[in-house]
């Protein structure tokens, strides 16, 4: 059997794969005096809305609704229904089946059943003047990814509400030894974004059990928020206003909001309501009748169909203007159809251009979409979109759970696709071309939520090494992100040397595998003022985070070095930058080696050893005299680190 023929079910008839309601009223659209309801329910014999006063009513009373245009059927009930939970009770011959609303905008605890909410009432105090922060251009962005619960679930966070929305937005929280922890960290640290992990509703955590935990990539509903985050996950309009207070005050302290969000699979295949509602419509199947499994979650949306396609942007367009989020991460991007993901981009960026959209470019097996229409590495170009750079990823670090190390961690060979990472993977010359069209298109990291995170990979790869020369690892690791083209992106916690004691899929570990360990930061203040200082230096100086390819092959060279070390130098005036020319070094030796620096003039440092930042540190260590009068300066770079010099 092959999958690459992109098989299509029929069921209903070929017709059925050609519907398209092109309206935005589907779901429960609530008004004081009547709501209406609307869904898409092709080949259903009958629809009806079944009201209940609450959660719990074993009985309720059935509305019916009439067959309507583009495979939608409609009703409309009269009277203030705010707070009435509600179902569909579909019949397709045989029996009916009564499912939740795909679009419900609130559910009951564990997504039981929809409410029909006033969203008006949802907002917070003040939500119609919230604002985005400024986003002159993507690449101005420094993302920060974080779970929600992980973030603030210790006790030791000196947070209020912890593992909740709210205690991501708490703020003026302190920690061991009175280090700032949450959100005053993330202000501390200087990130722009951040990452969360989904918070859309997913099905893997019971909502009213305290210790629960999943990372939340097995979606259930897509236009609510997941309840266990929630203080009061048993109130249907807790959650929502919580939600955005939460964004509410990440844009206050100056940081956007980026949603970790999964359109490749559902929690459920054949028991979801998607299935009950349109049976064999919203997944792919395989040549044999059996969903479609290349999410490797035992089931793959069909995003090629114009009515999942369309679920997928009305949710995104509704998380973007109902709760002012600011950008999406995809998860399995691959499987999400070229022509989806680049309507996803075109209507999102028509409701706010700069909305960040990035993702994985791959799948995690055989799918049931064809090669062909499938959102991989390179399909990016010139959409707007971009993706995780694993390649870069791979030769900074090694593999991701092996102990083969990478450039950073001893690895030997890496230098060339280091050099590819530096420019953004774009197509800089005919020795180093990448994937990318432009910066804006390529993520770069060394590690996330999936895998061993940074310090337990080093720990891995270089079992043998001093706890020192450890460190030095991790902070050049973290230095060739931070001073590359494209967007960097960084792990929750790596600045305080995070680890998961060597689980490399803590997805449902729970709080003591997962958890911040804010103790760790005064233990390594020092690596988190290195990195708070190469965010800093790169958010001063546009010379790191050039806009477009043109401005990498005129603003970036390439310049000579010792064996297993980079050096190249940034031209200050092709991005304004008020540093008239920079200089990056990055020696994996595991001894200091000597570089000879360009031209005549006076060269300052600003990151050197373990120091970094924009400030001037000692030249005295480090800058050595010109072998004769009027030569070039060299310098000396210490082992396993980066240098940045400016003239």
């Amino acid at each position: 059997m092959s999958l690459e023929v992109c098989p299509v079910a029929a069921v209903g008839g070929q017709e059925l794969f050609e519907l398209y309601y092109p309206g935005d009223d589907l779901g429960a659209i609530y008004a004081p005096r009547s709501t209406s309801f609307r869904v898409f329910a092709p080949g259903a014999l009958a629809v009806s809305v079944m009201l209940y006063s609450s959660a719990e009513s074993a009985t309720g009373w059935e509305v019916p609704m009439n067959p309507d245009c583009d495979g939608t059927w409609l009703a409309i009930a009269p009277g203030d229904l705010s707070g009435m939970c509600y179902t569909y009770s579909v019949f397709h011959g045989g029996s009916a089946h009564e499912a939740v609303d795909p679009y419900a905008r609130a559910l009951t605890a564990n997504g039981a059943r929809g409410v029909v909410i006033d969203l008006a009432s949802t907002d917070p105090e003040a939500w119609a003047e919230d604002t985005r922060p400024l986003l002159a251009a993507p690449t101005d962005s420094v993302i920060y990814e974080v779970h929600v619960r992980d973030f603030s679930i210790s006790p030791d966070s000196g947070i209020a509400c912890r593992g909740k929305y709210l205690g991501m937005g708490q703020r003026r929280t302190r920690g061991p030894n009175d280090v700032f922890t949450g959100l005053d960290h993330l202000v501390e640290l200087g990130v722009t974004h951040v990452h969360l992990l989904p918070i859309q509703d997913f099905a893997s955590v019971d909502e009213l059990a305290p210790d629960g935990y999943n990372w939340g990539y097995d979606p259930s509903h897509f236009f609510v928020p997941e309840g266990s985050y929630s203080v009061a996950p048993e109130r249907a309009p807790a959650r929502i206003n919580e939600v955005k207070q939460m964004i509410q005050a990440l844009h206050a302290a100056g940081l956007r909001v980026v949603l970790d969000v999964v359109y490749n699979h559902t929690y459920a295949a054949e028991d979801s309501a998607l299935h009950m509602i349109v049976p064999g419509y919203y997944h792919r199947t395989d040549e044999a009748g059996g969903f479609a499994n290349g999410s490797g979650c035992g089931n793959e949306l069909a995003t090629e169909r114009p009515m999942v396609r369309k679920l997928i942007i009305d949710s995104l367009k509704y998380w973007a203007l109902e709760y002012h989020v600011d950008g999406f991460r995809f998860d399995l991007m691959a499987l999400i159809d070229y022509d989806t993901m680049k309507g996803i981009a075109s209507e999102l960026k028509a409701v706010e251009p700069s909305l960040l959209l990035y993702g994985e470019p791959w799948a995690a097996g055989p799918s049931g979409l064809c090669q062909a229409r499938m959102f991989t590495k390179g399909r990016q170009r010139s959409t707007g979109i971009g993706v995780f750079n694993d390649s870069f990823r791979n030769a900074i670090k090694g593999d991701n759970d092996g102990s083969r190390p990478g450039y950073a961690t001893g690895g030997a060979g890496c230098e060339r696709e280091i050099a590819k990472g530096v420019v953004a993977s774009i197509h800089y010359s005919d020795q180093l071309a990448g994937f990318a069209a432009e910066p804006e298109e390529c993520v770069n990291y060394v590690s996330c939520h999936d895998n061993l995170t940074l310090w337990d990979k080093i720990a891995r790869s270089c079992a043998v090494d001093s706890k020192e020369d450890r460190i030095s690892m991790d902070l050049l690791a973290q230095a060739i992100v931070l001073t590359s083209q494209g967007i960097p992106f960084l792990e929750g916690g790596a600045e305080l040397l995070r680890t998961k004691r060597g689980n490399h899929n803590s997805y449902r570990a729970g709080d003591q595998v997962n958890k911040f360990e804010w103790s760790r930061k005064s233990e390594y203040r020092e690596v988190f003022d290195y990195y708070r200082g190469l965010i800093a230096l790169r958010r001063a100086h546009p010379a790191f985070r050039m806009a477009t390819a043109a401005q990498v092959r005129s603003g970036l060279q390439f310049l000579p070095g010792p064996p297993n070390a980079i050096v190249f130098e940034l031209d200050g005036r092709v991005s304004g930058d008020q540093w008239e020319s920079i200089v990056v070094i990055y020696n994996a030796n595991r001894h200091d080696v000597d570089v000879a620096l360009p031209g005549r003039g006076a060269w300052t440092i600003v990151v050197a050893g373990r120091l970094a930042g924009i400030a001037p540190l000692g030249n005295a260590a480090y800058i050595m005299d010109a072998a004769e009068e009027g030569g070039a300066a060299r310098v000396r770079v210490p082992a396993i680190s980066a240098m940045v010099l400016h003239s």
